[in-house]
């Protein structure tokens, strides 16, 4: 239940974080809490949304460490470290988003999402992601948004799973860099040990890949999803593995005209 609460054992194991860290997060106010009885009480929901903002505006090494932390978790969890060939396949991916808006534009997330018969209810999760966005935006910079609720509940999808939309001629989306946003991921968890985790994996992928420059280079679906399973790959690696698109947008591998 989002509304529930939690102690602080509770909350560092599930933002995947010592417990000395959420006592210092405390101590300095940094998160959200109450005090009862001299001890910190945390609202999962609450949790939920300051956790998402602060992963998104993580810089690249400490973005690199909290993911390296949540990791063991979750390969304990899932039994892999693979994400990304269970989350999402070729159909769940579409090439051309019709919205011009930023609303427009997650209606057809949604509604992509909908059509993988996963979700229990669609209005529902459109407020939550609309919930969300209000809070801040969760573009990045670079061209990428990666939508989510406002709180994980583990009832709102059948599975967890990932859609992706690319839109023709990018949205502004209220990016920190302020360029517009052309390619939107819709994260949906029904697993609590891979919600905020999902999260820092596609921000790492991001950040540390050529992603986005093979998602702008695809002319398919299928490409698409090739350039994600691949990305996660280096990710996992510690390499780019492709640093430039030639001049008719197809993928340079980075060994390309080495001497």
């Amino acid at each position: 239940m989002p509304f529930r609460s939690l102690n602080a054992d509770e909350v560092a194991v599930y933002l995947h974080v010592g417990r000395r860290e959420v006592d210092q997060w405390v101590r300095a106010g940094e998160i959200p809490h109450e005090m009862r009885g001299g001890r910190a009480v945390f609202i999962r929901a609450e949790i939920d949304a300051w956790a998402s903002q602060r992963i998104l505006a993580l810089p690249g090494r400490r973005l690199a460490e909290y993911h390296r932390d949540s990791s063991a978790g979750t390969r304990e969890h899932a039994g892999h470290e693979a994400l990304m060939p269970v989350l999402i396949q070729p159909e769940y991916i579409r090439t051309v988003l019709e919205g011009k808006t930023k609303r427009s534009v997650i209606d057809d997330m949604v509604n992509l999402a909908e059509e993988t018969d996963r979700v229990n209810d669609v209005a529902e999760l459109l407020e939550s992601i609309m919930e969300r966005e209000d809070l801040c935006s969760t573009a990045l910079p670079g061209g990428m948004a990666v939508l989510h609720c406002r709180n994980h509940d583990p009832y709102r999808f059948d599975g967890s799973f990932l859609v992706l939309g690319r839109s023709v001629q990018g949205i502004p989306f209220g990016a920190p860099d302020g360029r517009p946003t052309r390619f939107f991921f819709l994260l949906c968890s029904e697993e609590e040990q891979l919600h905020l985790h999902m999260l820092a994996r596609l921000c790492l992928m991001a950040m540390n890949t050529t992603l986005l420059d093979l998602l702008h280079a695809s002319a398919s679906s299928d490409e698409m999803y090739q350039a994600i399973i691949e990305s996660e790959l280096a990710a996992l690696e510690g390499r780019r593995f492709l640093k430039r698109v030639d001049g008719d947008g197809e993928p340079v591998p980075e060994d390309a005209g080495a001497s």
